[in-house]
């Protein structure tokens, strides 16, 4: 499954008719169609100069969390980790930001641009434990493809 996505966002990311941000839509919107359990999929960027995060494209239900300070959940602890973040349940977790009552699990992949921590991907899943090596694998893949159109 996630070879074949590989190779559309990669078709996404060099279709330079559309913006970066469509074009970052359209791979969040890809993932949360193709992946099962992928129930919400969104892009943060670190905003300016500040210590936050703003969100970007996203597919799923609106999010009031369109600013998350660092340190402050599991997007805002990846920004100053600069590691992978998978969580299992999120319930087992005291400093998460909960998004909605249904969602089960997060996992959170850093995108660096030159080396430095720019964003990252963010997924949501309603399903318990549903996040494997081979999804941070192939996230860390569509961040590095992300990355060269930034």
């Amino acid at each position: 499954m996630f070879n074949q996505l590989k190779i559309q966002v990669q078709n996404i990311t060099k279709n330079s008719e559309q913006s970066v941000d469509e074009r970052l839509k359209e791979i969040c919107v890809l993932l949360k169609e193709s992946v099962s359990y992928y129930d919400w999929v969104g892009f943060y960027f670190k905003n300016g100069d500040k210590n936050e995060l703003k969100l970007g494209p996203f597919a799923g239900a609106p999010t009031d969390h369109t600013i998350i300070p660092f340190g402050k959940g599991i997007c805002g602890q990846v920004a100053e980790s600069n590691e992978n973040f998978v969580v299992p349940d999120v319930q087992a977790q005291d400093n998460y930001i909960a998004c909605s009552i249904t969602v089960k699990a997060e996992i959170v992949i850093p995108l660096f641009k030159d080396g430095k921590n720019i964003g990252q991907i963010d997924i949501d899943s309603n399903t318990p434990n549903p996040f494997s090596k081979e999804d941070e694998r192939f996230l860390e893949f569509v961040n590095d493809q992300v990355s060269q159109i930034l």
